[in-house]
C-alpha cells in the first residue's frame, strides 16, 4: 500500500463490479471501504462468460467495442493475483441447431468480420466439440474469449481487496450512510436507483442451472458452447466439476424463484445441443436479477462532484469488470495524475 492516499473512497456493492473497482482503486492509492450485504447477488449465479464476439449482434457496435476492450484487460492484467483455476475455458464455440439458426450465426459472423473482428467459421463443429448432437454442423469459434468460475473470481477479488487494506461495511439505504468519504461509487446493481433515483436500471430475471459430471458420463466440454436452438439461446460453460447452463431472460420484477418452465426449457435446449448432458446430475438451479438499462449499455460515469456510478451491466458484469474499474479509477484520479 502507498504511504499516502489519494483520499477515501466508499464503494457501495460487493459483487464483481464493486470488488473490481475497490481492488483497482486500492492499487491506485485510495483508502477504500466496500459496503456490501450478506446475501449473494447476481454475481453468484452468473455464467462467467467473457464473450464479446458471441454476445454480439448488428447494431450493438458500442457494446462490442467495450467488450473487446475489457476482454483485452482480462488477458493483459486483470487475472493477475487470481487463481489459475478461475479460468475454466479459453475459447467459445457458437453453434446452430436449424437452418434459421445457421442464418443468424452467419449474420453475426459477417457483421463481426465487417467490424474488423473476424471469427473462425466451422462446418464440422462436432470435430471441434464431440459432445455436440449429431445434427449440429455449423458454427464459429471465438478463440480469444474466456470463461471464468464466477464464484471463485468473487472470492478471489474479495481476498485481494483485503490484502490491499480494503475494509468492509454493511449495506446502505441512502448515500448519507457512507459517512464523510471523499468519493462514493454506486455499484450495487439493481439497487442503484434506490440511492440515485434517476438511474434507468431495472431487474431482468435469468435462471441458471449447474450440472455435475458423474462417472461414466461424457466428459465436460473444453470450451464454452453457445447455441441457437430454434431461435432461443442457451450456453454451456465448463466448470471443474461440470457445466453451468443458462440462461432465461424475462421481466418479472424482483422475483428470484426458479420456475418449472424455465428449468425445463434450459434442460431441453441444453440436451438438444449436447444430449450427453442428460446423464449429468442436476446439482443446482437458481435465478438472479440482471441490472439492465434501456440501451443495454452500462452506466459508468460521474453523477456529481463526489458520486460516481458503475452499474447497469446487464448480462456482461464479469466481462466488463476490468474496463469499468479502469474507467472509474481514471475518473477518480486528481487532475494531473493521469498517466
Amino acid at each position: 500500500m502507498p504511504q499516502t492516499t489519494l483520499g477515501s473512497l466508499a464503494v457501495i456493492g460487493g459483487g464483481v463490479i464493486g470488488l473490481s473497482v475497490a481492488r483497482r482503486a486500492a492499487q491506485a492509492g485510495w483508502s477504500v471501504r466496500v459496503h456490501r450485504g450478506g446475501e449473494p447477488g447476481a454475481s453468484w449465479v452468473a455464467g462467467g462468460m467473457l464473450a464479446p464476439h458471441s454476445e454480439g449482434w448488428p447494431g450493438e457496435e458500442r457494446a462490442l467495442q467495450l467488450g473487446l476492450a475489457s476482454l483485452r484487460l482480462w488477458h493483459e492484467s486483470f487475472l493477475d493475483g487470481l487463481p489459475a483455476s478461475a479460468v475454466t475455458a479459453r475459447e467459445s464455440l457458437v453453434v446452430a441447431v436449424d437452418a434459421a439458426d445457421v442464418a443468424d450465426l452467419r449474420t453475426v459472423a459477417d457483421w463481426l468480420s465487417a467490424q474488423g473482428h473476424p471469427v473462425v467459421w466451422e462446418s464440422a463443429a462436432r470435430d471441434v466439440e464431440p459432445l455436440l448432437a449429431q445434427g449440429i454442423r455449423h458454427g464459429f469459434r471465438a478463440v480469444t474469449e474466456l470463461a471464468v468460475d464466477n464464484r471463485a473470481v468473487v472470492v478471489a477479488l474479495a481476498e485481494a481487496c483485503e490484502r490491499l487494506g480494503v475494509t468492509w461495511g454493511g449495506p446502505v439505504s441512502e448515500l448519507a450512510e457512507v459517512g464523510d468519504a471523499d468519493a462514493v461509487v454506486i455499484a450495487n446493481g439493481i439497487d442503484a436507483p434506490a440511492l440515485w433515483p434517476d438511474l434507468p436500471i431495472r431487474p431482468v430475471k435469468g435462471e441458471v442451472l449447474r450440472l455435475r459430471w458423474r462417472r461414466g458420463c461424457l466428459p465436460v466440454p473444453q470450451r464454452v458452447i453457445r447455441a441457437r436452438v430454434h431461435g432461443r439461446q442457451v450456453y454451456l460453460v465448463p466448470r471443474g466439476d461440470g457445466v453451468v447452463v443458462g440462461a432465461t431472460q424475462y421481466e418479472h420484477g424482483r422475483d428470484t424463484a426458479p420456475t418449472v418452465s424455465g428449468v425445463r426449457d434450459l434442460l431441453d435446449d441444453a440436451c438438444a445441443v449436447a444430449p450427453g448432458l442428460g446423464e449429468y446430475e442436476l446439482a443446482e438451479y437458481a435465478a438472479g436479477l440482471r441490472p439492465m438499462t434501456p440501451d443495454n449499455l452500462p452506466l459508468v460515469q460521474r453523477l456529481d462532484d463526489r458520486t460516481l456510478v458503475a452499474a447497469g451491466h446487464g448480462r456482461n458484469g464479469f466481462l466488463l469488470a476490468p474496463w469499468t474499474a479502469e474507467q472509474i479509477v481514471s475518473e477518480l484520479l486528481p487532475v494531473g495524475a493521469h498517466s
